[in-house]
């Protein structure tokens, strides 16, 4: 295996995933960013499905994947959380740090009513 940035990010995410799963009554806020985005979904691992998800890419949420823009993605998911009736996630940074653009997403989510 390389030890390119990105794989490294791989490793930190698997070894993360051991122990973070998302479960019925309290599913997984998943992250990714990328150089120019940032996107979150929110998984119930159980049943392998997506239950919401909110990104940079949207045209509603189209500012770009700065920490202004990772915030407003973080309040966006909290509200369709809120429609899903979902209250309370497991955080999953995604192997990234929790700094900046991650740490400005969750700001965003729990400031819109998510708990975790």
């Amino acid at each position: 295996m390389s030890n390119s940035r990105n794989d490294m990010r791989m490793v930190r995410h698997a070894r993360v995933r051991k122990t973070v799963t998302g479960i019925e009554t309290r599913p997984r806020l998943a992250v990714f960013r990328s150089l120019k985005h940032i996107s979150a979904q929110i998984i119930d691992d159980t049943s392998g499905k997506t239950l919401c998800s909110a990104s940079s890419l949207e045209k509603e949420l189209k500012t770009g994947g700065n920490i202004e823009g990772a915030k407003k993605v973080g309040l966006e998911l909290a509200k369709r959380a809120k429609a899903a009736k979902i209250e309370s996630v497991v955080f999953d940074r995604g192997g990234y740090q929790y700094h900046g653009r991650v740490a400005s997403l969750a700001a965003g989510a729990r400031e819109g009513g998510l708990s975790f």
